[in-house]
């Protein structure tokens, strides 16, 4: 089974929590800004997050349907079941296919996730249906705000603009509602791509649509892992956003700002 790679560990964070903010030894974007061809960007956790945290958004569903559970109960067991997930990330035939596959997945962690809690939905399709549904939706997501103001002036300057996220056929929706899309040249996700985040071939995938190289292109996620190293496997310099607390280094930023500094 392929690891899920990382998509919402954050979600069960608080939506309220302050970005950290800029630290003077973080200076990474003066070194890369007159060389950049393409900025690529994750997008849970970086350009966006939940506007509620998951834990809550499934409990309040539950009570939707006669249930009563713990939202720090859901939220952990979504941490765990998602880290146990296979990569979202298949073979497909078509778009309705694809979207299929999607919901399938979804429905196996979803349910999975109430199991590990010891409860029991009873209209466990009707429960799924509002869950799924609602994170179509760009209100239940949040632009951080340094995303727009930073996009415009790398999109001014002349950087091509991608999405690559371990997400599903809803994301450029999602997008396209908070604002962003129209800033993007891209959106690669990793269930149409058929690879997800920390494999290299879903950035190669993002090098080959900009028409651009890894040389002159970096990556910008909070994860480690699925972003970082993901992006160095493709030969793409990445770099951490700390939108949570986490050590400074260099290669570290604290906001998309400074990309432009």
């Amino acid at each position: 089974m392929k690891p899920a790679g990382r998509l919402f560990e954050d979600l069960p964070l608080d939506p309220n929590a302050k970005a950290c903010e800029l630290t003077e030894e973080v200076a990474v974007a003066a070194r890369f800004r007159d060389s950049l061809d393409a900025v690529l960007l994750d997008a849970a956790g970086t350009l966006i997050r939940p506007s509620a945290p998951v834990g809550e958004t499934y409990a309040a569903a539950a009570r939707r349907f006669g249930m009563q559970i713990d939202p720090d109960e859901l939220s952990h067991a979504f941490i765990r079941v998602f880290g146990d997930m296979p990569a979202l990330a298949f073979d497909w035939t078509s778009m309705e296919d694809l979207r299929q596959q999607e919901r399938v997945w979804w429905r196996s962690l979803v349910h999975r996730v109430i199991t590990q809690t010891g409860n029991n939905v009873g209209d466990f399709d009707g429960f799924f249906d509002t869950l799924y549904r609602h994170y179509a939706q760009g209100r239940a997501w949040e632009r951080f705000p340094d995303v727009l103001p930073a996009l415009r002036s790398l999109q001014a300057k002349g950087c091509k603009l991608a999405v690559v996220s371990n997400f599903d056929s809803r994301l450029p929706e999602i997008l396209r509602e908070l604002g962003i899309e129209d800033l993007l040249d891209a959106v690669i996700y990793s269930s149409r791509a058929g690879s997800a985040k920390p494999d290299p071939a879903i950035f190669q995938r993002a090098l080959d649509e900009l028409g651009v190289t890894p040389q002159r292109t970096v990556h910008v996620g909070d994860s480690l892992e699925a972003d970082v190293a993901g992006a160095a496997a493709a030969g793409i310099r990445g770099l951490l956003i700390r939108r949570r607390p986490m050590p400074a280094g260099e290669s570290v930023i604290a906001s998309l700002q400074e990309l432009l500094e």
